[in-house]
């Protein structure tokens, strides 16, 4: 069974910077893909950045340039680099895993990440 822990989430000032992990146990062949998803109150949940097991990576538009996603196989960890907050990256920040080109099946509980003005 696949399971999925996030931590690093906190409360800091605009400006600031955070770094989420997301430690994997459990072996699913099915993962090729890790990605870092979002869900502000009120809001659907989106996609903020995802790492391929090739090493290829995707952001979305509200994070390019500041946030950095990446692994260490060896930790079975991925990392998101948050640089430069602003109060609008405010939210619930969930790891997810499993196979590209379908919803992931794999989720973690989430962590809180509050930005300050």
């Amino acid at each position: 069974q696949v399971q999925l822990v996030e931590s690093g989430g906190g409360l800091v000032q605009a400006g600031g910077s955070l770094t989420l992990s997301c430690k994997r146990t459990g072996v699913a062949v099915s993962i090729n893909v890790i990605g870092w998803y979002r869900q502000a109150p009120g809001k659907q949940r989106e996609l903020v950045a995802r790492i391929f097991n090739s090493g290829g990576t995707n952001y979305a538009d509200a994070v390019k340039g500041r946030f950095t996603i990446s692994k260490d196989n060896a930790k079975n960890t991925v990392y998101l680099q948050m640089n430069s907050l602003k109060p609008e990256d405010t939210a619930v920040y969930y790891c997810a895993a499993g196979p590209a080109g379908r919803p992931p099946p794999y989720w973690g509980q989430g962590t809180q990440v509050t930005v300050s003005s």
